[in-house]
């Protein structure tokens, strides 16, 4: 499945129906009158966030949504059927943006089951009946209904992770997130083999979180130098950023500082949320040059350093115990028998 994180799409709610303009006319009877009904209410659009999707994709194909108008009135006070409401659904984090100025939130979906009605069908015109008085016996007036509301929005999906991984190309993220989850993100020995974000669920000391991968940034990346930041949208909802910083480059320290940097100029209060300094690859070097480079990069701001092997393993079980600190309750029990159970009964979802 490609992932697709933005998508432009045109929206129109249904127009009332109008109202009908009729007479009675029935064999033996005397008098006659106004009969006609009022027209049927058009349908709304509304947005739901729906569990096991994780992309736009659908929205790159299908571009125009259109509700049903409301149905005319008739005769014999017979009013207009209401429009069905068209429910368009999205991935749980979804965010629908103004098409103005790209920056208006007109609606975020945080949580699956959750709607919003967006635009609103119009209502349906009066029949002629409606305007029967007693000084007005033979009304022909009519209303045409309220016409539909129309607009072209952005759907912007911001994934839902408790940790966001961040790191230069090559810092070995791909490599991390598939030794600690279910994820098999693409490893290769050059720059930016993650195109998308990826995500994994990570299981430790009977505590589950979903860990968000992202392409490397390069300095630059706010201006749109190499993949750009627009992959950062992605972990703007983590609670805490493991910075993975590749011990085999000419500069650890410089490494950090232009990943902090580009955090810090894309904005989202990304340069603002925890962050926990991994050195990576320490099975390439000796463990005194690892902890020369630890020490520097206290030096240079880190709060705190943990040397790692994403391939090996070594040192990822002190990594996560901070992780974890950072975390809600435990969202998994353990029964007497051994076997883990949810103490939440919904299902897991990426997003």
């Amino acid at each position: 499945m490609h992932f697709l994180d933005q998508a432009k799409i045109y929206i129109r709610s249904g127009a009332g129906g109008p109202g009908a303009v009729s007479f009675r006319r029935e064999k033996y009877v005397e008098y006659g009158g106004p009969d006609g009904g009022n027209g049927g209410k058009g349908a709304d659009i509304v947005f739901e966030a729906v569990a096991g999707l994780n992309t736009l994709i659908d929205f790159r194909y299908t571009q125009h949504f259109k509700a049903p108008r409301g149905g005319h009135g008739m005769g014999k006070n017979r009013n207009g059927a209401q429009g069905k409401d068209l429910v368009i659904k999205v991935p749980v984090g979804t965010q629908i943006i103004d098409d103005d100025d790209r920056e208006t939130v007109l609606a975020d979906l945080t949580e699956a089951g959750q709607r919003v009605t967006l635009l609103e069908g119009g209502m349906g015109g009066r029949g002629n009946a409606s305007y029967k008085t007693s000084t007005n016996r033979a009304p022909r007036q009519h209303q045409p209904g309220i016409p539909a509301q129309e607009m072209w929005v952005w759907l912007r999906l911001k994934l839902l992770a408790d940790v966001g991984l961040v790191g230069m190309p090559n810092a070995g993220k791909s490599t991390f997130i598939n030794k600690l989850s279910n994820a098999k993100a693409k490893v290769g020995n050059y720059a930016f083999t993650t195109l998308r974000p990826q995500l994994g669920v990570v299981t430790h000391k009977n505590r589950e979180f979903v860990l968000a991968d992202i392409p490397g940034l390069i300095a630059g990346a706010a201006e749109g130098a190499g993949i750009g930041d627009r992959f950062l949208g992605h972990i703007e909802r983590c609670r805490v950023l493991v910075h993975l910083i590749d011990i085999s480059n000419d500069d650890p320290v410089e490494a950090m500082h232009i990943v902090e940097e580009e955090l810090e100029a894309y904005g989202g209060d990304l340069d603002g949320k925890p962050r926990l300094v991994a050195l990576n690859k320490i099975d390439l070097v000796d463990d005194e040059l690892a902890a020369e480079y630890a020490r520097e990069l206290l030096k240079a701001g880190a709060h705190e350093v943990f040397p790692i092997s994403g391939a090996t393993g070594k040192g990822m079980s002190k990594l996560l115990d901070a992780v974890i600190d950072y975390l809600p309750a435990a969202t998994v029990t353990e029964r007497p028998e051994g076997e883990q159970e949810e103490a939440d009964e919904k299902p897991w979802s990426p997003i």
